[in-house]
């Protein structure tokens, strides 16, 4: 028996969400497949201009070889580590306790707490800039990684996500556990804490690539070469000092990248999960 389709119009649709499916994947994926590629150029390609081809003639390693020979590239990713991890331990510890308390019931205070999280992410960095770096100067945290990690010890962001992850545990539950006796620590550690991974682990991803790809506020902060990020350090390989080579700058590009996207990779399933299960209510 021939298949009967319900209108003639399902295929066209089907079709017409594969191409903004592969639109989307190009406009996505297209740049760093170009970087990726144009880095492994060797020294006679072009890569811009009329007579540059997407595709190497001669593929080379020779530009990542240069990157790790004129730049210290070790010593901006033990930096850019340990300004990630500061954050990340700040975040989680931080986030999930506030999260917790604005998930339970009113309290005095509960709303304004509220107001002042959703008001302080309507301002952009760039407006509170100035009055953050003359606070870290103050504090002499000037040229100093714990100058960079600080403006990042919490987010607003962090904390609402996790509030939405606690809320979703029944209050059904947590009444059962008071009445086995657990306390307020007890119940936050082994109640809400495994019922919240999913959201703990996308706060850890995000707080990981926003430390690990921040340019702007090392570049205010940090004045000496071994104190530098990565991204920081390798923006060096665009001075005329290095001959402005392209292909290293690609090279640099990729190799800054290439964490974020092994930690996703590995992490990607519990990570969406984390998201739908954030989004039960907020």
């Amino acid at each position: 028996m021939m298949p009967r389709w319900r209108d003639y119009g399902r295929p066209r649709e089907l079709a017409l969400r594969y191409l903004l499916l592969i639109f989307v994947l190009f406009i996505t994926v297209g740049p760093l497949l170009w970087q990726v590629l144009s880095s492994l150029k060797g020294p006679t390609e072009d890569v811009f201009g009329s007579g540059a081809s997407l595709i190497p003639h001669h593929p080379t390693l020779r530009a990542y070889r240069e990157v790790f020979a004129q730049v210290p590239v070790g010593t901006y990713i033990r930096n850019s580590l340990f300004v990630a991890a500061l954050s990340i331990t700040s975040q989680l510890v931080f986030s999930t306790m506030a999260g917790y308390m604005l998930s339970k019931p009113a309290w005095k205070g509960r709303g304004l707490v509220w107001v002042l999280l959703m008001a302080s992410m309507m301002f952009p960095f760039e407006s509170i800039m100035v009055s953050l770096f003359l606070s870290i100067r103050d504090m002499g945290l000037v040229d100093h990684l714990v100058g960079v990690w600080l403006p990042g010890f919490v987010a607003a962001i962090n904390v609402l996500i996790m509030r939405a992850a606690f809320l979703a545990v029944p209050r059904e539950i947590e009444d059962a556990a008071m009445l086995d006796g657990a306390g307020e620590w007890k119940r936050f550690r082994h109640l809400y804490l495994p019922s919240a991974y999913g959201a703990i682990l996308v706060v850890t991803i995000n707080t990981f690539i926003s430390a690990w790809d921040d340019f702007l506020w090392p570049l205010i902060v940090l004045r000496s070469e071994e104190q530098f990020t990565l991204t920081l350090g390798l923006a060096r390989l665009q001075t005329s000092s290095f001959g402005y080579d392209q292909r290293l700058v690609m090279a640099g590009s990729v190799i800054s990248v290439i964490p974020v996207l092994v930690l996703f990779v590995i992490t990607q399933r519990w990570f969406y999960k984390g998201v739908s299960s954030g989004a039960v209510k907020i």
